[in-house]
C-alpha cells in the first residue's frame, strides 16, 4: 500500500469514528506507575483518549499522529474539555522523538519494531514506557489481519529487554476465556536513572 492510500485510509477511519477511542488498557490497568509530572508523548496518537488522560493526569502532553483528521479532531476535543495538549501532525518513523525527550510515552496499536531504538533513547533517565499492541496468536475480530503487524510471543519483552519492566501481561492463547485483553501484549517499563 503506497504511503498517500495508507493515510488516505486512515484519515477517512479517523473522520467516520464517532468517539475519540478508548483509553488503552496498558495505561488504565497501571496509572499509579505514571510520575506525578513531566512531559509525555502519545505516540501515533489517533483521536488522543490516551493523551486527553495524559494531559489530566498532569503531564505536559505532546500527541503525534500522520493523520491530519486524527489531530483535527483531537485539537477540537482537548479545546471542548480544557486538556492542554500539544498536538502535531507527525510521520513518527521518519521523525522520531529526539534523545531524552521524554518522561513517558504510550504506544498503543502502533507496531513499528525499526522505532523501538529510538523510543528507549527518547526516554529521559527514570522515564517510562507504556505500551500495548495485538499479538499473533489470539484474533478477537479487531486488529491487523496482516500478521507483520502483530507481535510472536513474548517479542514486547525482548524489544525492551534493557528497560526495567514493571508490567507485563501477555494472555496468548492459556486463557480458559477470552477477555478485552487477550489478543494483546501489554508493557510498561522504564530506563534506569543515571
Amino acid at each position: 500500500m503506497s504511503t498517500d492510500s495508507h493515510l488516505s485510509k486512515w484519515n477517512r477511519r479517523h473522520a467516520e469514528a464517532e468517539t475519540q477511542g478508548s483509553v488503552a488498557q496498558v495505561l488504565l490497568r497501571n496509572l499509579h506507575l505514571l510520575p506525578a509530572s513531566g512531559k509525555a508523548l502519545d505516540l501515533a496518537c489517533g483521536r488522543g483518549a490516551n493523551a486527553l488522560l495524559l494531559a489530566k493526569s498532569g503531564l505536559e502532553t505532546h500527541a503525534w499522529d500522520f493523520s491530519d483528521i486524527a489531530i483535527e479532531r483531537l485539537m477540537a476535543t482537548a479545546q471542548e474539555e480544557g486538556a492542554n495538549v500539544m498536538a502535531q501532525t507527525r510521520d513518527v518513523v521518519a521523525a522520531p522523538p529526539e534523545a531524552d525527550s521524554f518522561d513517558v510515552i504510550l504506544v498503543s496499536f502502533f507496531l513499528e519494531r525499526t522505532l523501538v531504538p529510538h523510543l528507549i533513547r527518547a526516554l529521559r533517565p527514570g522515564g517510562r514506557i507504556f505500551y500495548q499492541t495485538f499479538v499473533k496468536d489470539v484474533y478477537l475480530d479487531r486488529g491487523p489481519g496482516n500478521s507483520a503487524w502483530r507481535l510472536d510471543r513474548n517479542e514486547l519483552l525482548h524489544l525492551f529487554q534493557e528497560l526495567q519492566i514493571h508490567y507485563y501481561r501477555e494472555d496468548g492463547t492459556v486463557c480458559s476465556e477470552p477477555d478485552e485483553v487477550s489478543d494483546l501484549a501489554m508493557l510498561v517499563a522504564s530506563r534506569g536513572e543515571e
